[in-house]
């Protein structure tokens, strides 16, 4: 009797599980709100443990970096870089290396330390992802570095354009802000919309471009963490995100198709972020404590100030 109940809450657990995770498939439900539904389901029991959700995780998110590569348009990525190729370089590193001083200095785990500054450096969730698997992070790392820099990127969707239009912005000096100094793509498209249409045209271009700089930090990710190997492991996702980004390039009559491909890596990356939800619990958070909450604050503070003093200051 005690057997056939077990079954039965197994049985809605798992359908429950699915249920949540399709929806995420739809674009009702955002990254940071699919992060949400998967603590959710956490903190009330509801994760089916049949499930290996850290090894589902790991395959998703492969493919959904993969098809996030169909997304990036080389022209129109190095055309952005050109005329900002130092702020975008200078931006990237320097967020890389005051992250791993501030790391040491906390005392805290060094990747997820590290995870937190490439989030927080490139492109939000889609370098965690991509950074995660080439420094060996564990499940619990990449699920406090996810966290951090979700929270942070919400909050910037709604910050930004108010501070824009307090500082009297130009919409290209917004955009270019925007695509440096927030996390996530959705947020920056999020915040440049509000703003303007040629201050979301700046900011998708720009975003676009930051993307590229995955590669380089992933390899130079895999080859800081890899112990005592003396072979570099780097995911062989990241190679066909490489090879993703040439075929659009290349073969640029498939358009059409590509989109829909880089749609579906968007949507999948959000189920993989509830799937990483599902990992946190309250238990988990506090294990965690406050240090990377505290790193990505600082981090994002950081980089929106100097960004925004530059911008305004010699691009004026």
């Amino acid at each position: 009797m005690i057997s056939d109940i077990s079954k039965i809450q197994c049985n809605k657990h798992i359908i429950l599980f699915a249920v949540v995770g399709a929806l995420c498939l739809s674009p009702i439900i955002s990254s940071p709100i699919a992060l949400v539904l998967g603590f959710t389901l956490a903190t009330l029991g509801f994760v089916p443990t049949q499930i290996d959700i850290a090894l589902l995780t790991k395959r998703l998110l492969a493919i959904s970096i993969v098809g996030l590569g169909f997304g990036i348009n080389v022209d129109q990525a190095i055309q952005a870089s050109s005329g900002n190729i130092g702020l975008i370089v200078g931006s990237i590193f320097s967020t890389l290396l005051i992250g791993t001083l501030l790391s040491k200095a906390f005392k805290m785990d060094a990747k997820t330390g590290h995870l937190v500054s490439s989030g927080t450096a490139i492109c939000g969730g889609s370098a965690i992802a991509a950074v995660a698997p080439a420094i060996q992070a564990n499940n619990e790392q990449t699920s406090h570095a996810l966290a951090t820099v979700f929270i942070l990127n919400s909050i910037a969707l709604f910050v930004f354009p108010l501070v824009g239009h307090a500082l009297g912005m130009s919409q290209y000096n917004f955009g270019l802000w925007s695509a440096i100094a927030i996390h996530d793509t959705s947020s920056v498209v999020g915040a440049a919309s509000a703003y303007g249409d040629e201050a979301l045209e700046i900011a998708t271009t720009v975003k676009l471009a930051r993307a590229l700089w995955i590669v380089p930090v992933a390899f130079i990710s895999a080859f800081i963490f890899k112990g005592d190997s003396k072979k570099v492991s780097v995911p062989m996702f990241i190679v066909y995100y490489c090879i993703a980004i040439a075929i659009a390039h290349f073969l640029p009559q498939f358009h059409g198709v590509y989109q829909e491909v880089f749609f579906m890596g968007k949507r999948l990356l959000v189920v993989c972020l509830f799937l990483i939800g599902c990992g946190i619990t309250i238990k988990t958070i506090r294990n965690a404590g406050y240090k990377p909450m505290l790193l990505g604050i600082l981090l994002w503070v950081s980089v929106a100030s100097v960004v925004l003093g530059y911008i305004q200051f010699t691009l004026a």
